[in-house]
C-alpha cells in the first residue's frame, strides 16, 4: 500500500504541534514498507492526549491518595440480601441489558505457553481452556434465562489475532459469533525523562498496553459503548481472563447494583494475610478507593479492630459490574481521560535521535505511563462492595508452579466442584484432610452455582461420567433450564 502525502503530512502537523515532531527524524530514510509501520504506530496514539501524558512522564509523580483519613469500607454480605436482590437481577438477564465483559489482553508465557492466555488449557478433568469456561457460562446463562448475552473480550496488539482465530476453530464453543465482539487495548507511547516519545526502531514508536483502567476507553473508541446502547444493554460484567472460577453473570452482584443505583459495584473477600499482593479496597475522604498493598503502610496493613479481626480486610479481585452510562461519561473527553494515569519509570531499549543506534539501558531511562479501573471508584455514585469468598469465586492463574498458579486453580476447581456435589447430595469421597483423592470437574453448562446442581440433581437432569483418560469426575448436563 503506497503511503499517501496528505496523511504523513497531516500526521506530521499532529505531532509537530504535540511537541513530537522527532517522531519524523528518520523518514526519509525509511524504505516504504517500514514508512508504513511508523505510520500504524502513530496512528494508535490518541494524538490529542500526548500533551498531557508528556507533562506527566517529566513530573515522574504519580497519583496518590492520603493514608491518613483512611477508614474500612462498608462491605455488604450475601446473608444480608433479601431476595428480591437476586430476582432483580434475573430481570436484567432475561431483559437483554447486561454484557460479559472479559479483559484478555495477556499471553501465556508466564504459564509456559505460547498463546493467548485465554486459550490456556485449564480445567482439572476435561483440560477446557479458560475460554470455553466462560463460554460455556455465559451459554448456560443464555438457556437458563431465554436471552443472549452479548460478550465484549478486550484483547492486545499482540494476541488479537491468535484469539480471533482460536474462536474461530473452536466454533465460538456453541455461542453464536454475532454475539461475540472482540476489540483491542489501547496503546501507549513510551517517554523519556524529557517527555518525549522513545523510538524502539528508527520505524517504530516504543508503545506498551495503556493498562486495565484504559479498556473503559478502548470500549469508547472501538465502538462498543454505541454498539452496547444499540443491543439495549445498561450494565457491564466485567472479570479478567486469569481468573477460571470467576461467575462471569452473577444475577445476586447484578440486582444489588441496579437495586443501591450503583455506578460501578464491586466483589471482595477477606485477605489471605496482612501483607497480601493486592489491592485494598478502603474509604478515603468520604469516597470509595482501592489502597495498592506497595502504597498500603506496614502498620494499616496489620491494624487490629477491638475484636482483634484485621481492619482492613477487603481484597481487590478484579470482579466488577459497571453501568454503560458511567462509563459513557469517564470516556467523553479522549483528550482528558477521567482516570488518571499512573508513571512507572522503566528501562526501555529506544534508538538514539543522534545516531539511530539502538540503546540497551542499564538503569530507567524511560516513563511508561497506565490507567487502572479501580480508580473510577472516588468517581463514582452509590459504589457496591459485595463479599464473596475465595473458595468460590477467586483462584487466579498467574504462574507456573507455587501460589496463584497452574496447580493451585485446578486444585481449587476441583474442591469446589466436590463441594457442589456434597451439597446435592452426591457422595463423594475423601481422604486425609478432606482432600478428594479423585478429581471433579463440573461443566458451567450442568449448573452455573451449588443451588443449580442441587437442583438439577433432584431432577434427574445431570449425569457424571469417569472418563478412563482423565481418571476423574467429570459432570455434564442436558441443557441448562
Amino acid at each position: 500500500m503506497a503511503v499517501e502525502f496528505r496523511e504523513v503530512e497531516k500526521l506530521r502537523s499532529a505531532y509537530a504541534a504535540a511537541g513530537q515532531a522527532h517522531v519524523f527524524t528518520f523518514w526519509k530514510d525509511l524504505p516504504e514498507g517500514q514508512q508504513q509501520l511508523l505510520l500504524d504506530d502513530l496512528r494508535c496514539v490518541h494524538i490529542d492526549q500526548v500533551p498531557g501524558l508528556a507533562k506527566l512522564a517529566r513530573a515522574g509523580a504519580n497519583p496518590t491518595t492520603s493514608t491518613d483519613d483512611l477508614q474500612p469500607a462498608e462491605v455488604i454480605r450475601l446473608e444480608d440480601i433479601g431476595v428480591g436482590v437476586r430476582e432483580q437481577g434475573e430481570e436484567l438477564l432475561v431483559a437483554g441489558r447486561v454484557a460479559a465483559f472479559t479483559v484478555a489482553g495477556g499471553q501465556g508465557t508466564r504459564l509456559g505457553f505460547d498463546g493467548p492466555k485465554g486459550a490456556f488449557p485449564i480445567s482439572p478433568v476435561k483440560n477446557k481452556p479458560l475460554f470455553q469456561l466462560f463460554a460455556e457460562f455465559i451459554l448456560g446463562i443464555q438457556r437458563r434465562y431465554g436471552r443472549p448475552v452479548p460478550w465484549y473480550i478486550m484483547t492486545s496488539p499482540g494476541n488479537d489475532a491468535a484469539t480471533r482465530a482460536f474462536f474461530e476453530s473452536q466454533a465460538y464453543f456453541g455461542l453464536a459469533p454475532n454475539g461475540v465482539t472482540f476489540f483491542q487495548q489501547g496503546v501507549i507511547p513510551a517517554f523519556d525523562n524529557e517527555g518525549r516519545i522513545l523510538l524502539d526502531q528508527p520505524h517504530r514508536l516504543a508503545l506498551s498496553p495503556d493498562g486495565h483502567g484504559g479498556s473503559l476507553l478502548a470500549m469508547a473508541t472501538s465502538g462498543v459503548l454505541r454498539d452496547m446502547a444499540d443491543r439495549g444493554v445498561e450494565y457491564i460484567s466485567y472479570f479478567q481472563v486469569d481468573n477460571p472460577l470467576v461467575k462471569c453473570l452473577d444475577p445476586v452482584f447484578l440486582g444489588l447494583h441496579a437495586d443501591r443505583g450503583a455506578d460501578m459495584s464491586s466483589k471482595t473477600l477477606p485477605k489471605a494475610d496482612d501483607l497480601e499482593k493486592v489491592g485494598n479496597f478502603a474509604m478515603s475522604g468520604g469516597r470509595q478507593v482501592v489502597i495498592e498493598y506497595s502504597d498500603l503502610p506496614a502498620a494499616v496493613a496489620r491494624a487490629r479492630n477491638p475484636d482483634g479481626s484485621r481492619k482492613f480486610d477487603a481484597a481487590n479481585i478484579a470482579i466488577h459490574v459497571l453501568s454503560r452510562m458511567f462509563v459513557e461519561r469517564l470516556t467523553a473527553d479522549r483528550s482528558s481521560f477521567a482516570l488518571p494515569w499512573h508513571v512507572a519509570k522503566k528501562k526501555v531499549p529506544s534508538i538514539d535521535l543522534g545516531t539511530g543506534r539502538r540503546i540497551e539501558p542499564a538503569e530507567p531511562n524511560g516513563v511508561k505511563l497506565e490507567a487502572f479501573i479501580f480508580d473510577a471508584l472516588p468517581l463514582a455514585k452509590n459504589p457496591v462492595l459485595l463479599a464473596t469468598t475465595r473458595e468460590e469465586e477467586f483462584s487466579p492463574v498467574k504462574n507456573q508452579a507455587g501460589a496463584d498458579s497452574v496447580d493451585t486453580a485446578r486444585r481449587d476447581m476441583s474442591r469446589r466442584a466436590a463441594r457442589w456435589l456434597e451439597s446435592a447430595g452426591v457422595n463423594v469421597l475423601r481422604g486425609i484432610a478432606s482432600e478428594t483423592p479423585v478429581v471433579c470437574e463440573i461443566s458451567p453448562l450442568a449448573a452455573l452455582d451449588a443451588e443449580h446442581l442441587a437442583e438439577r440433581v433432584v431432577s434427574g437432569d445431570v449425569r457424571m461420567s469417569n472418563p478412563e483418560e482423565a481418571a476423574g469426575v467429570f459432570v455434564e448436563a442436558e441443557p441448562c433450564h
